[in-house]
């Protein structure tokens, strides 16, 4: 799997989900339905996906015992961005204009007087029977715009203007032929890059997203600026990690979750009971009780991935002094003792041991003392998971950006801890 065309696809968390089971497929994973009985067995590689914006996959381990530790690493597949409203269609001065709504906690100046494109999920009526189906489409192409106002006329941009959403936020799809139809062109535009008649339509959830290609950048490609970076730097490694192997004794993990940048609160999100239903079915089917999937979950360890904030050059100093993450230094370890960040002690010191082991590159950071921080799924999933839980991920500038950067070696480094950690088979970072 290449991380720049993985960053290109990438571009919904159900196109997220849909690269994932892809590339999980082709690594002899075996796709499981929520809504049938699992059906599991020793030596087995399963994913699961979550009602379509969230994945769960899973390796049991050849030899596996019904105590043996479990190992788990969790990630998001959203990421902010605009999503379009039911009556998405908002005409003014001849343009073709998109009624848009912000999700997450997006930086809105970056989305100004960029290539923008759509991509999304429609529902439909299918064929004669008119049954329900749906299908994704990504439009793969610019086809919106969001101007700028001109400095001209407004002189004080540069000092910091406000940014409205519902006034200022609403992308120019074009402008109208001279015979074309005033109403209905977003639902000809998406049912067309769908492949579906317009009259079939249902209903649909669309997502307007930064069309910029990702790419390497720095005088030696060490850097890389792409969209979406936050999260699915760390969907990417996960991915790979659960691919390389798993204890032969235990189960290995990773949960891909939905809707962390609005709080998690939803079936796919982490501040569900979806995972603990998962995690009981797995273990049930292997024939293993409650009492003995509780042992197994308190001696495990989960991992939060996500995306770290790297020390900006240019704003020193709104961070601490001495525990800052740099560019290609290596994975960051996020310590916070308010819990924004999950931090464990004794987690911390068995990635350490595995840093040392496989010469792999760490750093650990904290806020500064003045500034809140963000925070991820990482306390959301242990409080329904009780396991002992640390955050970590890749230092990345322009956080919540239409585009970010972070450094090249850092998604290395993460994907050769991760799977270093689902392949402690010789028990260095046990605990």
């Amino acid at each position: 799997m290449e991380l720049l065309s993985f960053l290109e696809t990438t571009v919904t968390p159900y196109h997220t989900v849909e690269t994932v089971a892809k590339y999980l497929n082709d690594a002899g994973f075996t796709e499981l339905e929520l809504s049938e009985p699992f059906s599991v067995k020793k030596g087995g590689s399963y994913y699961i996906r979550l009602f379509g914006t969230g994945l769960f996959a899973f390796a049991i381990g050849h030899k596996f015992t019904k105590t043996a530790p479990l190992r788990m690493a969790a990630a998001h597949t959203d990421a902010p961005c605009l999503r379009v409203k039911p009556k998405a269609e908002a005409t003014a001065c001849g343009c073709k204009r998109l009624n848009v709504e912000v999700y997450g906690g997006a930086i809105l100046n970056s989305w100004y007087d960029r290539p923008l494109s759509l991509a999304g999920k429609v529902v439909y009526r299918k064929g004669k029977t008119g049954r329900l189906a749906t299908k994704l489409f990504d439009a793969k192409r610019p086809i919106l715009q969001i101007p700028d106002l001109a400095i001209h006329m407004n002189r004080n941009v540069n000092k910091g203007v406000e940014t409205k959403p519902q006034k200022d936020l609403l992308p120019i799809l074009g402008t109208f032929s001279v015979d074309e139809e005033k109403s209905g062109y977003f639902t000809r535009l998406i049912c067309r890059e769908a492949g579906i008649d317009a009259e079939s339509l249902t209903d649909f959830d669309v997502t307007v997203y930064c069309d910029d290609a990702p790419c390497f950048l720095g005088a030696d490609k060490e850097l890389i600026s792409s969209p979406r970076l936050d999260n699915q730097l760390s969907c990417y490694s996960l991915a790979r990690a659960i691919t390389e192997g798993t204890q032969k004794n235990g189960i290995c993990a990773i949960a891909l979750y939905d809707h962390e940048e609005v709080g998690s609160r939803s079936g796919q999100g982490a501040d569900s009971a979806l995972t603990a239903q998962i995690l009981e079915r797995i273990y049930s089917a292997l024939g293993a009780t409650k009492e003995e999937m509780y042992c197994a979950q308190n001696k495990g360890v989960l991992l939060s991935v996500d995306g770290a904030h790297a020390l900006h050059p240019n704003h020193t100093e709104v961070y601490d002094r001495e525990n800052v993450a740099l560019l290609n230094e290596g994975v960051a370890f996020k310590i916070n003792s308010s819990q924004r960040y999950a931090f464990h002690p004794e987690v911390l010191s068995m990635l350490r041991v595995l840093c040392a082991e496989g010469n792999i590159s760490y750093q650990c950071v904290a806020n500064h003392s003045d500034q809140v921080g963000g925070s991820t799924i990482g306390p959301i999933l242990s409080s329904h998971i009780p396991m002992r839980t640390q955050d970590l991920g890749v230092p990345l500038l322009s956080m919540h950006s239409a585009r970010e950067l972070c450094g090249r070696a850092d998604v290395e480094a993460l994907t050769a801890l991760l799977t270093a950690y689902f392949n402690d088979e010789n028990g260095k970072g046990s605990i």
